[in-house]
């Protein structure tokens, strides 16, 4: 202990910032003289309430008494884990306590498990914390302000099972956030927005999921309008929308999964992408999905009249062409992924890893015939071929044999079985493909 007594105080900090909880940074301070104080200096406080044998009040008092005792001038992160009720007044001193440090990074948790409902954050949120940079809101419930929410030094914005006042109070948050850069939005079945609004131009990753428990919506969507944006994250199984209003020229990474009527809008506005994760519908759910969206339009007259015609067209745009696609997933959880993988492939010359995989436990099933023609990027750049959840069905073995056979520049090819499938069954799929022609002579077949 005296050894480390002897480093120097920015390194004791950096080492004190590595403990699991602020109490036990606080406990440190019994070690010696030299640690006595140190704590009061450390540049990261988590405060972790979420196990159910802690007294809330005894929590609360020490979380009151460390912040009063605090000496540093400015404090980095500010992180509370909540596994109680706690009321909105102590919340209301905590918030006000990350203004007076000038909180960079401010965390909430709100653990969904221990209560019956979310904990409600003050309206002084959004007027005591000009400085943050980092916000992260986990199950809590917003407010709704008489005045404007601005948050003018925020960049990075996480909401996860929040609920909101409605649509426009979000769009208004958003909106005023003119630094924002990184944003995430989990949706809760009962969060009351119904179409959210991103319309942020300094926007530079954006993620929007909804919940698996939120019950299928048609008129429950997403309006972007983000030029600048360079990573976009979508996972959305309600059938509902997602209207892009501008391009996105600068999209490097791109991951769609989406139950959409519609999925051609977004490929269309995300062209430069260079990584593409693709979970896609079937034909025959697209069918039905044109039918119910047709109608439920009818209904809705808040969504404008070129979603409406938007809803028409095909759900993969035509002659659509990916000039720096390099890397491609494409989900084998639907029936029809193969049409869906050959239409990508013939519009992606420069392509050079491929992998095939499912987001979802479903699989679908495999209708292949082989196309006339190789695709450009199979038979001059594809370098890699990565297959997961194998299960070495004929036409599986078919769709394998293609890329092996036609695949000049190949170099390796990953197969990893199902993980139900028995090992005499690998054993044969192992066999299959290792004697399959290959154009490539220096291609390898690894199987894990």
């Amino acid at each position: 202990m005296d050894r480390i007594s002897q480093l120097p105080d920015e390194l004791l900090l950096r080492i004190l910032s590595l403990l699991p909880t602020s109490k036990d940074v606080v406990d440190t301070m019994v070690l010696s003289k030299r640690w006595k104080f140190l704590w009061m200096f450390v540049p990261r406080l988590l405060y972790d309430d979420s196990h159910q044998d802690i007294d809330y009040g005894r929590f609360s008092r020490f979380v009151d008494r460390s912040l009063i005792l605090y000496k540093a001038p400015a404090l980095e992160t500010l992180h509370f884990k909540l596994g109680k009720i706690c009321g909105a007044g102590d919340l209301h001193v905590w918030i006000r306590a990350a203004d007076k440090f000038s909180v960079r990074e401010l965390i909430i948790e709100i653990d969904s498990s221990s209560r019956a409902s979310p904990a409600i954050l003050p309206r002084s949120l959004y007027t005591e914390s000009s400085m943050l940079v980092t916000l992260k809101l986990n199950n809590a419930i917003l407010l709704d302000v008489s005045s404007s929410v601005s948050f003018p030094s925020l960049k990075t914005l996480r909401l996860v099972s929040v609920t909101y006042p409605g649509n426009e109070f979000v769009n208004s948050l958003l909106s005023n956030c003119h630094a924002l850069q990184d944003l995430v939005v989990d949706q809760c079945p009962d969060d009351n927005v119904t179409i959210l609004t991103v319309k942020v131009a300094s926007l530079k990753s954006l993620a929007l999921h909804t919940s698996d428990d939120r019950v299928e919506d048609f008129a429950h969507g997403f309006m972007i309008d983000a030029p600048n944006l360079e990573c976009f994250h979508l996972r959305d199984g309600t059938g509902g929308f997602c209207v892009i209003e501008n391009d996105m020229p600068n999209i490097v990474d791109a991951y769609i999964d989406v139950s959409y009527a519609l999925p051609r809008t977004i490929l269309s506005c995300i062209t430069s992408v260079q990584h593409l994760d693709l979970c896609l519908l079937t034909t025959e759910v697209f069918f039905l999905l044109q039918l119910r969206v047709v109608v439920l339009t009818i209904a809705y007259e808040n969504i404008s009249v070129s979603v409406r015609l938007l809803i028409l067209q095909d759900a993969y745009p035509v002659s659509s062409i990916f000039p720096c696609l390099v890397r491609l997933k494409i989900c084998t959880c639907e029936t029809e992924w193969l049409n869906l993988l050959m239409r990508v492939l013939k519009d992606s010359h420069k392509l050079q890893a491929l992998e095939l995989g499912r987001h979802h436990n479903r699989g679908g099933n495999v209708y292949w015939s082989e196309p006339s023609s190789v695709p450009e990027c199979v038979s001059g750049n594809l370098e890699t071929l990565e297959w997961l959840d194998y299960e070495g069905r004929e036409e599986e073995k078919q769709v394998a044999s293609y890329f092996l056979r036609f695949g000049s520049c190949l170099k390796k090819v990953t197969i990893k079985p199902e993980s139900t499938s028995y090992d005499r069954d690998k054993l044969v799929m192992i066999k299959e493909l290792s004697f399959l022609p290959r154009s490539s002579p220096a291609c390898q077949i690894s199987f894990d």
